[in-house]
């Protein structure tokens, strides 16, 4: 194959071939199409019916409460010092080792109060620490 020179009255090509792009990518949609349903696997079994079960439950998490004016309870007794409730907790922790902890704190409370109380928690020794919320 011979390549004849260019004239000087010709212009160089700068366009893009772009029908092998677009070639490569209906193939590789056709191939997303074909494995997609594959991807997908079901097992066809009727499952048998029970009656609704509830789990075990053997000790219910303590529950800390920080109302709006930032006082403390812990399982409703009220606490005016954070060294107290820190004895109580580590007391928890030495009845029941994997001890867990709901903390409600009110909306209007501040901040630093509940970062207190968190830090006390962690001071105390007790890891499972969980905020509870409401939906909204």
């Amino acid at each position: 194959m011979a390549f004849k020179p260019q004239s000087e009255d010709e212009e160089a090509m700068s366009e893009i071939n772009v029908t092998p792009l677009v070639d490569v990518m209906l193939v590789l949609v056709i191939i997303l199409l074909v494995t997609a349903p594959l991807l997908t696997q079901t097992v066809n079994v009727v499952l048998p019916k029970t009656t609704e079960t509830t789990p075990e439950i053997k000790d219910q998490p303590l529950q800390l409460g920080i109302d709006a004016q930032g006082g403390v309870t812990l399982n409703k007794l009220p606490f005016t010092d954070l060294a107290a409730l820190e004895a109580a907790l580590k007391d928890e922790l030495v009845r029941n080792p994997e001890v867990a902890l709901h903390l409600y704190a009110d909306q209007g409370v501040v901040y630093g109060k509940v970062a207190e109380v968190m830090a006390t928690v962690q001071h105390a020794g007790i890891a499972k620490l969980s905020f509870v919320t409401v939906e909204q």
